[in-house]
């Protein structure tokens, strides 16, 4: 049978679906989008996806994302945020939602991802040597572990308080609060937040 869309079109329908959360449909309305609209919208798109690579790299102490001209995050840099409390995050992006808030002073640690053995990630992928090089250097006093609360996200939690254990270093070990979010009924909660709202229990 007939090729029913123009090869260049199929081409770019494929590429917008290997996007995460992107099926065939809405591929193929991106697709359909870059195709009506004027022709510099599409060529802006693609010089800002080409200019991704060579526009950011990663923070070599802190492994936040940061701009390719710069050495260090301003987020480690800035005298007014706290060295000795870190927050350990899976992802760059993660510092976003903390950050929004308000309320954490601290700097940040980004792990790249969690141990995962299904998905071939163990700790010898994750930036751990990094973090404990840096609570003897900066004398942390305090490490959140910011981690997600998925079993991935657990699991790795409970590696690196044993890997702070095992090397001796006196550091606060804290962990996020979990519970159930407001407007969201018992039933539908899950296990693992259920565990913890029954352990982040507090009095009235």
């Amino acid at each position: 049978m007939a090729q029913l869309l123009p090869s260049a079109l199929v081409a770019a329908i494929d590429e917008l679906g290997k996007l995460p959360g992107v099926g065939a449909r809405t591929a193929e309305r991106y697709a359909y989008f870059l195709l009506r609209t004027e022709e510099r919208t599409s060529e802006k798109l693609a010089a800002v996806i080409a200019q991704l690579h060579r526009g950011v790299k990663n923070c070599p102490i802190t492994f936040a994302l940061i701009d390719a001209d710069e050495d260090i995050s301003s987020l480690y840099s800035d005298p007014g945020r706290d060295k000795k409390l870190i927050a350990v995050v899976e992802e760059p992006l993660d510092i976003i939602s903390l950050e929004r808030t308000g309320q954490f002073k601290g700097t940040y640690h980004v792990l790249g991802g969690a141990i995962s053995p299904i998905d071939g990630i163990g700790p010898e992928q994750l930036h751990i040597p990094e973090l404990l090089k840096r609570l003897t250097e900066d004398e942390v006093e305090e490490v959140i572990v910011a981690t997600n609360a998925s079993v991935e996200g657990e699991s790795t939690a409970l590696f690196l308080k044993r890997l702070i254990t095992e090397a001796g270093i006196e550091v606060k070990l804290s962990r996020l609060a979990r519970g159930i979010p407001v407007g969201v009924d018992l039933e539908y909660a899950d296990q693992i937040t259920l565990t913890h709202a029954l352990e982040g229990r507090r009095e009235l």
